[in-house]
């Protein structure tokens, strides 16, 4: 079977998983993803990895390796503005960082202070509920995630409060 057959074969599936797998990234279109398929498949193919294989299993294959890539590709972190509703009722980011009206990310110039802090004031379990309600999970829904209740959820995140709001006082003393 000749390389270019078997992709005459199996393109217009290829192209359908391509665009199924596209719908959550701005930065790739479809064809970008399908030429990622065809490197794969080509790379296999030249190692006769493909020479014994239905169309079922290539396409499988071609499947879980646009999946990984993406995974790979993707950024880690989601971006999120201050003003961004994340809770289940479109709570906003500085309202949850927020304690008696006082706005804990004020004193902050950038995103990589914020890292700074975090990175030296907060626990990793903190960081990780932090992560998971900026993502916008529920109290129930983090508390799940990691184990714990959804009480302990939000004695922490007061918890978070109270940290980044001592260290806006901080700050600006």
């Amino acid at each position: 079977m000749s390389f270019e057959h078997l992709i005459t074969r199996i393109s217009p599936t290829l192209k359908r998983i391509t665009h199924r797998l596209n719908g959550h990234h701005s930065f790739f279109d479809d064809e970008d993803l399908y030429q990622e398929a065809l490197i794969h498949l080509w790379l296999h193919y030249n190692d006769g990895s493909l020479s014994d294989k239905t169309d079922s299993y290539i396409l499988q294959g071609c499947y879980f390796h646009l999946r990984n890539y993406l995974r790979k590709v993707q950024e880690k972190v989601p971006i999120l503005s201050i003003n961004t509703g994340v809770g289940e009722d479109g709570t906003k980011l500085e309202d949850i960082l927020t304690i008696d009206g006082a706005a804990t990310f004020d004193y902050l110039e950038s995103k990589i202070d914020v890292e700074a802090k975090e990175e030296k004031y907060l626990t990793d379990r903190e960081k990780k509920i932090l992560s998971l309600i900026m993502e916008g999970m529920s109290m129930r829904e983090v508390g799940a995630k990691i184990g714990i209740s959804h009480v302990m959820v939000l004695k922490i995140r007061n918890k978070i409060k109270e940290k980044y709001l001592h260290l806006n006082n901080e700050t600006l003393n």
